[in-house]
């Protein structure tokens, strides 16, 4: 990266830690992948109840092998087989788990996190039940407030993860949200997370790496 845009980042970056810390969340920044693995697992504690949000970000960087490496108790919510119960089993007993690991469709510069759930389950463990959550960001998902974090959601993130998910949704086919009411609809819960009252609770790890949607 040329070096100017660098220095811009780096304030970009700077300016979300301080804005994370001031809404009583723990901000760290990693340059690579390599770095992020090292990071989490120092997060982590042998035998702890580890799960999961849906997440492309963690496929990518590894930290699901870290969390099925045998270290831990994980909830898998990906084995092969699980029935819609057992699913909404697992899903429940996330809350009683000792660390949630996720993404976020968006980190604002104002050091507020932005997502956006189809059954909720994911926004609802990041919001209450884990001891701890590790949130984790790549820098294409660093946006400077709320409004960009909206916008990209529609733009990227919705009609990105309707793909994957092979829905037959309108984003699919427009490229972008249109607001539809299609039984496969996964856009349903809006959640903006800002403040915390337990400062200890949230960790947002931004990756110097383009990572997910």
């Amino acid at each position: 990266m040329d070096a100017n845009l660098q220095k811009t980042m780096s304030q970009k970056i700077e300016r979300t830690l301080e804005n994370l810390k001031k809404n009583q969340m723990n901000g760290y920044y990693v340059e690579n992948v390599a770095d992020l693995k090292a990071l989490v697992k120092s997060m982590l504690n042998e035998n702890d109840i580890v799960s999961v949000g849906g997440s492309r970000t963690l496929f990518e960087a590894g930290i699901i092998d870290i969390l099925k490496s045998g270290s831990y108790q994980y909830l898998d919510r990906y084995q092969e087989g699980l029935s819609a119960a057992e699913l909404q089993k697992l899903f429940r007993a996330v809350f009683f788990a000792d660390v949630y690991v996720t993404s976020s469709n968006a980190v604002t510069e104002e050091g507020e996190l932005y997502n956006v759930d189809g059954t909720g389950n994911r926004v609802a463990a990041m919001s209450f039940g884990p001891n701890k959550v590790i949130v984790i960001a790549g820098i294409n998902k660093l946006v400077r407030d709320m409004d960009a974090a909206y916008q990209r959601n529609r733009q990227i993130s919705a009609p990105a993860n309707n793909n994957r998910l092979n829905k037959n949704t309108p984003c699919t086919i427009a490229g972008e949200c249109k607001d539809c009411k299609s039984p496969g609809r996964i856009c349903n819960m809006f959640v903006r997370t800002g403040f915390q009252s337990n400062k200890d609770r949230m960790h947002v790890i931004i990756v110097g790496e383009s990572l997910g949607y």
